[in-house]
């Protein structure tokens, strides 16, 4: 989400609509701090949280996992049927 706003205006406006102040959200947007370090800081983690992603529809993917390897284990169609 951080890279698609791409731009330092788009990232401040974004951010301060989420209901960072300004100030802050003038600061983060600037800041130089690369993609992975972004998401383990603030300010990333009080804007973007994981109610809002599940909201929009985003699937954890421990939960994906768990549907995969469910249907997989349950499904008669096994390439290698236990002999």
């Amino acid at each position: 989400i951080w890279h698609h706003w791409k731009k330092p205006e788009r990232k401040r406006k974004n951010l301060i609509r989420l209901g960072v102040d300004n100030g802050m959200a003038y600061a983060w947007s600037r800041s130089r701090m690369g993609g992975w370090a972004i998401a383990q800081s603030p300010i990333l983690g009080t804007t973007i949280t994981v109610e809002r992603l599940l909201k929009r529809g985003y699937i954890p993917l421990a939960e994906m996992y768990n549907q995969m390897h469910y249907s997989l284990t349950t499904s008669s169609n096994t390439l290698f049927s236990m002999v």
